[in-house]
């Protein structure tokens, strides 16, 4: 199936957070999604299953504490204040998300995550293919990222997408000092590079992910 992406808001920011605490539990500080999306230099995509919601209630008590409030209410005799709140509304279901960083004509991939449920659909290639189409709408040439160094599969995926590797930041993770391999692409601009992008997203088209 399809999963279509667009521009991260103020809405996806709990659900983000949990995927980015589901891929990456040890990172630490964790990341501030409701300050990025305020950074004019971070750009954030989400992708989502549009057969599934998620309902939420901006501010819902938990049951132990709306039954104690509603039997203290009871007790004085007090009426409740009339909700400002609107009733749930359907959410859509965020499957992934990916952000990078817009520095003149470089970009930097801040995170690429996706659900451990929804994982080895192809979810991550759509997400990377889009947030380079992202970064080349926004006038990027070239792109780089930071990947720990044990995480292979990773790496795997950003090379069938054109990154090499072209450095090393020894000890960089905070969790455990592990080092990251630093991987950057050629000009994403460039006809041939291009080329490639369009091979791989008619393989997503193939494979029905890509809409």
């Amino acid at each position: 199936m399809a999963y279509p992406v667009r521009t991260m808001i103020n809405m996806d920011v709990a659900q983000v957070n949990g995927i980015d605490r589901e891929a990456f539990p040890t990172q630490w500080p964790p990341p501030n999604y409701q300050r990025e999306l305020q950074n004019h230099l971070a750009h954030y995509i989400v992708a989502y299953d549009d057969t599934r919601t998620l309902e939420e209630t901006a501010s819902r008590p938990d049951s132990l504490h709306s039954s104690l409030v509603s039997r203290i209410r009871h007790w004085l005799k007090i009426k409740p204040y009339p909700s400002k709140v609107s009733p749930s509304l359907p959410r859509q279901y965020i499957v992934g998300f990916a952000g990078i960083w817009i520095m003149a004509d470089d970009a930097h991939i801040t995170n690429l995550a996706v659900r451990k449920e929804y994982q080895r659909r192809s979810i991550g290639e759509l997400l990377l293919l889009s947030i380079i189409n992202l970064a080349g709408e926004c006038k990027a040439r070239i792109i780089t990222l930071e990947v720990r160094a044990s995480n292979v599969p990773a790496q795997n995926l950003y090379r069938k997408f054109g990154f090499v590797q072209v450095g090393v930041r020894h000890g960089y993770y905070l969790d455990n000092k592990e080092d990251a391999i630093i991987m950057s692409t050629d000009n994403i601009m460039s006809y041939s590079f291009q080329e490639h992008l369009q091979r791989l997203r008619e393989a997503l088209y193939v494979k029905g992910v890509a809409g």
